[in-house]
């Protein structure tokens, strides 16, 4: 695996672990699990965030709640098939875990880079109040030619300048990864409430013309 292909994509995330391990799945007998860990928000909010976790990273068995720990890797993603359609799962594949003596500041706890192609036409919208927001989706390359597809969110200048991306084109971003509650409706009585993980992007930069 070149290091190429890790500097595309790089998280360090910082928190409180909020879950016990539930198990994802096995590759070549290497078992991975998942757990959630708090990150907080320089506003003090929250964002909760899903980790990937190796066993041969951490004890799996055990329960780590309410301890921090700093954890570096990449946004990965993957399609699950429900109801019908593909829905988008992301998670921080963990490459490096450690446990961390007290609780982060909220200053650095949080940091993601992309490097990646635009692959849908941003959408472009401003809040009621006028503030500005484009949406991005942001194919980031992954050895052996796989992809991982990111959803971004840029505010203001920002997303000015992101509604003139075209399909193709060469991006990087730098932001953070945040988590928020939306309500899915399944039918006419039942909802469900979800949460969608995004990158909130404080800096963005075209790199090169489109590539068709």
């Amino acid at each position: 695996m070149s290091d190429k292909i890790i500097e595309n994509n790089q998280v360090t995330i910082m928190g409180e672990v909020a879950t016990g391990f539930t198990f994802s799945h096995e590759v070549f007998g290497e078992g991975f699990y998942m757990v959630e860990v708090n990150v907080k928000r320089l506003s003090n909010s929250c964002d909760t965030i899903p980790l990937m976790i190796s066993e041969r990273l951490i004890d799996v068995t055990q329960d780590y709640t309410g301890e921090f720990i700093s954890a570096q890797g990449q946004f990965r993603s993957y399609n699950r098939h429900e109801e019908q359609k593909n829905r988008l799962i992301l998670s921080v594949f963990v490459r490096e875990v450690s446990f961390v003596e007290e609780e982060p500041d909220g200053s650095k706890t949080n940091s993601i880079l992309l490097d990646g192609y635009i692959c849908k036409e941003p959408i472009y919208r401003k809040t009621p109040l006028g503030r500005e927001i484009a949406d991005l989706l942001l194919a980031v390359n992954r050895p052996y030619g796989k992809s991982d597809y990111i959803p971004c969110i840029c505010w203001g200048r920002n997303a000015r300048y992101a509604s003139s991306f075209e399909v193709g084109e060469h991006v990087q971003v730098l932001g953070r990864i945040q988590s928020r509650e939306y309500v899915k409706k399944l039918s006419e009585t039942e909802t469900d409430k979800r949460i969608a993980y995004e990158v909130s992007v404080s800096k963005l930069e075209c790199l090169e013309e489109a590539e068709l």
